[in-house]
């Protein structure tokens, strides 16, 4: 379990081969990952509709699985203080470069 000021964000079984990680995500990107790739599984004993979990074998690019990372990462950290944010040295990112932003709402390039 990964966790930043106590609150979860990734869950992985570090010795499971092939590597799962289990990741927050928005619910609509979510379900375009998962209809995109067939690494990426409705989060497992989690909630489907905010968490997948990401089979990490080599197929999916790297960039790719950094950027899921940073977007479970960031929503946890955006609701701390300030001034842990601060001291986590935590600012924003770009969307990543795999995903168009719409208006309102993620898309897959």
């Amino acid at each position: 379990m990964f966790k930043v000021a106590g609150k979860m964000f990734a869950l992985s079984q570090l010795a499971r081969r092939p590597l799962r990680i289990s990741l927050k995500c928005e619910p609509l990107l979510a379900e375009q990952l998962r209809e995109a790739y067939a690494e990426v599984l409705p989060g497992y004993h989690l909630n489907k509709m905010h968490w997948n979990t990401v089979i990490i074998d080599g197929s999916l690019p790297e960039q790719m699985i950094t950027d899921m990372i940073e977007d479970s990462y960031d929503p946890v950290v955006s609701q701390l203080r300030e001034a842990r944010r601060r001291a986590l040295g935590w600012q924003p990112d770009e969307p990543p470069r795999w995903i168009s932003r719409g208006h309102d709402k993620g898309t897959l390039e």
